[in-house]
């Protein structure tokens, strides 16, 4: 670290810093990445896994961007799944157990290696104000660091409190110290603060395990990557198990409830609704004999696994006796016991659309500090807060991804617009057009935005533009090759579908929903030598994206009409300083919220709690 004028600095080192150090110096900028403890950069402080239901789309859009979440998940993952595969592809979502010290160290070995950014092991505890602009940093060793622009992901580390039982104390993961005095800082600057609530579960000894009492979940047979670049394929998997709570296991949680900081209202701060603590769920689904639990190895040579679904704060006996009432866990020890952290965030309703926040110019926030919950929401805030905060000090146009385009742009698009109140994660239904935000197209729908702006090289965009080139093949084929009745009988047979009468299109079976293109090959000659001569690389992703687009290919179309007749909408810009309490016909309440949120489009403003179909009428007549 020199003492230049930095033209980005990025306070904090878990996810969303990391995404967004690498994404601003990518970008050319001249970037510092300040954080407590360099050794824990993106420690997976709870489950080390990345993805799931909707997270995985995520993780698939940052890579689609240039970020580097899905290249470290490949690089450090010890099984692979895709959920959901009953489904429809449009709920296909990728997630992968990591191994915890792996992860952490190939992030680090990434940003080492990436241009124009460099590291200080040191805490940001003050911000450098010019006349409402940010201007740099103050650190806790004396420093003052002047930058241009600034991205605070500090996390759960912002007045953070760690609750076990009726024990309490300052802390931003157990074990490392909160920060302290920025959240005065930025109350002073007029910013409105309030609380949440995390947690986590023991981690036990595997060595005291009965695996042999639980159930094996072994990861895909064929696993996939997260990124669309050619890492390594996994090769050799760790199984996850499956436990379960009983009777007992409540019986003895129900003992530690009058200790319980939550239930006796020393937290204040509200938790994530889905994925509460094994005491919440227990209060809530009292009627429920038994919860399922995850038991997850935490690394390759790890003797640590994570017990999820176990998530509690209740006093480390309760803990540990709760433990034993289950099969497979009767002689379990634990390296630590599960606690709940009450920490500082800023309601996002004070930031702009880039992350940008609307009292401080060029001071961008990402990540925990906006009031969401999740590695993968933290990281994809953080590509794009650095993004933008290296593109404004550029003088370029900011990088906004819609609800149409990107899962990134629903969840920003519902932080900005709509707040939160309780930690906020990212599901498929949050998506109104899912069907077109699908983990398996991602590239083809972010990758030419991201090389437009930068963020992603011209060797990832040529990948893009050949998957295209051989898509549109392999459809055509399929579009024009038949097949006859004794050639695609016994097949159809095999699957109980109804057999064939006269020649077919092979589009005409695909559409069917029990045959499948790997069918198809079967029976068509021509369709098989098609697919095998695709190179190697793209040939999954190529006959995948064909199968897709052939069976779906209705639900597609009718979901990009109505996403093109809603775009109009968002193509609507409202005038930055329009008096909406100048607008009688406007609701009383309508006018409050648009005057607070300042909506960027007519779009924007539909979708504002309190902004009725009558006031966005009233609007549009009005900008007319």
């Amino acid at each position: 670290m020199n003492c230049e004028t930095y033209d980005v600095i990025v306070a904090g080192a878990g996810h969303a810093g990391a995404e967004a150090a690498a994404a601003a110096a990518r970008l050319g900028s001249k970037t510092l990445l300040v954080t407590q403890n360099l050794d824990t950069i993106c420690q997976m402080s709870c489950n080390p896994a990345m993805g799931g239901v909707a997270k995985g789309q995520i993780v698939r859009e940052i890579d689609a961007l240039g970020g580097w979440s899905g290249i470290v998940t490949d690089r450090s993952a010890i099984q692979f799944r895709m959920l959901n595969l009953s489904k429809g592809p449009a709920m296909w979502s990728p997630r992968a157990q990591c191994d915890r010290m792996l992860f952490s160290l190939n992030w680090r070995r990434v940003l080492e290696h990436i241009d124009n950014l460099e590291m200080w092991q040191d805490e940001v505890v003050d911000l450098v104000v010019d006349g409402g602009h940010v201007a740099g940093v103050r650190t806790r060793m004396g420093l003052e660091i002047k930058a241009r622009a600034v991205v605070l992901t500090s996390g759960t580390f912002l007045n953070g409190r760690i609750f076990i039982g009726t024990q309490s104390w300052s802390g931003g993961r157990i074990g490392e110290s909160p920060a302290v005095g920025l959240s005065d800082s930025l109350r002073a600057m007029g910013f409105e603060v309030a609380r949440l609530k995390t947690g986590t579960p023991v981690r036990v000894d595997g060595r005291t395990i009965d695996f042999s009492a639980l159930e094996v979940q072994p990861g895909d047979e064929n696993p996939r990557r997260f990124s669309f670049a050619d890492t390594e394929p996994l090769q050799h998997q760790r199984p996850c198990y499956l436990a379960y709570t009983n009777e007992r296991t409540h019986d003895v949680l129900r003992t530690g409830f009058d200790r319980s900081p939550m239930f006796t209202g020393r937290i204040q701060g509200r938790g994530p609704r889905y994925c509460p603590s094994i005491e919440d769920k227990i209060e809530r689904f009292a009627g429920k004999d038994h919860h399922q639990l995850f038991v997850e190895p935490e690394g390759w040579h790890s003797q640590s696994f994570y017990l999820n679904g176990f998530s509690s704060s209740l006093p480390m006996e309760v803990q540990i006796d709760a433990l034993h009432t289950i099969a497979g866990f009767e002689k379990a020890r634990i390296f630590k016991p599960g606690y709940a952290i009450e920490y500082d965030y800023f309601p996002p309703t004070q930031l702009r659309y880039t992350l940008e926040t609307k009292q401080v110019e060029n001071l961008y926030f990402a990540g925990q500090i906006n009031g969401t919950t999740g590695y993968e929401e933290a990281a994809c805030q953080g590509l794009m807060a650095g993004a933008n905060a290296a593109l404004k000090i550029q003088g370029r146009d900011p990088f906004v991804l819609s609800r149409t385009e990107a899962y990134i742009g629903v969840l920003i698009d519902d932080l900005v617009t709509k707040g939160v109140d309780e930690p906020y994660r990212m599901f498929t239904s949050r998506a109104e057009y899912r069907i077109l935000l699908r983990q398996d197209n991602a590239d083809v729908r972010l990758t030419p935005l991201g090389h437009k702006v930068g963020l992603v090289g011209d060797d990832r965009m040529s990948r893009v533009g050949e998957k295209l080139r051989l898509t549109a093949e392999l459809t055509e084929l399929l579009s024009e090759t038949p097949v006859l009745p004794s050639e695609a009988n016994a097949m159809l047979e095999s699957l109980d579908t109804p057999p064939i009468q006269q020649r077919l299109r092979l589009e005409n079976l695909l559409l069917r929903p029990e045959v499948s293109l790997r069918d198809l090959m079967t029976v068509s000659p021509v369709l098989a030598d098609c697919v095998a001569s695709l190179p190697a690389t793209l040939r999954d992703e190529v006959a995948e994206a064909a199968e897709i687009g052939l069976k779906y290919r209705r639900y597609i179309e009718k979901e990009q009409d109505v996403a093109g007749r809603i775009l109009k909408f968002e193509g609507i810009e409202l005038p930055p300083d329009l008096d909406y309490f100048a607008i009688h016909a406007l609701s009383y309440e309508a006018r409050e919220k648009l005057t607070k949120l300042r909506p960027r489009t007519l779009g924007q403003a539909s979708r504002i709690s309190g902004v009725s179909p009558a006031d966005v009428a009233v609007l549009m007549v009005l900008l007319k």
